[in-house]
């Protein structure tokens, strides 16, 4: 169960992340969109799970990599924006965020399924 300070630290991360990918790190992600999708904060504050996202889904095992190179980098970043808001910068973890492509196979495999119709049910009555 989350605290309500973890929620609104686990947003702040978010929406600071997303705002860091999308401006400053330009370089680093490429022709990439890359979507914070949830982020998860340790009871203590000190360490964020950063779930990511990538759009085109193609090559986001280099692009995860080159994130978790520059981690340092992203929370000194991080750091800048939210110094004043928060006592302890927490340590990034980086991850993949595969919802989207999981939802999307089951779609898939469930819309592929040949399901045949009902047979149709007798209507009796009830004589009393």
């Amino acid at each position: 169960m989350e605290s309500t300070r973890q929620r609104k630290v686990a947003r702040l991360l978010q929406k600071e992340l997303s705002d860091i990918f999308q401006k400053e790190l330009k370089e680093l992600t490429g022709n990439h969109l890359v979507t914070v999708t949830i982020v998860r904060v340790t009871a203590d504050l000190s360490i964020a799970r950063v779930y990511v996202s990538f759009l085109p889904d193609r090559g986001k095992n280099e692009k995860m990599e080159l994130i978790r190179q520059n981690t340092k980098q992203i929370r000194q970043e991080l750091a800048c924006r939210i110094r004043h808001q928060v006592r302890i910068i927490p340590e990034l973890h980086f991850y993949i965020d595969d919802t989207g492509q999981e939802a999307e196979r089951i779609n898939k495999l469930l819309t592929s399924l040949n399901i045949p119709p009902a047979p149709p049910e007798d209507n009796f009555e009830e004589e009393n």
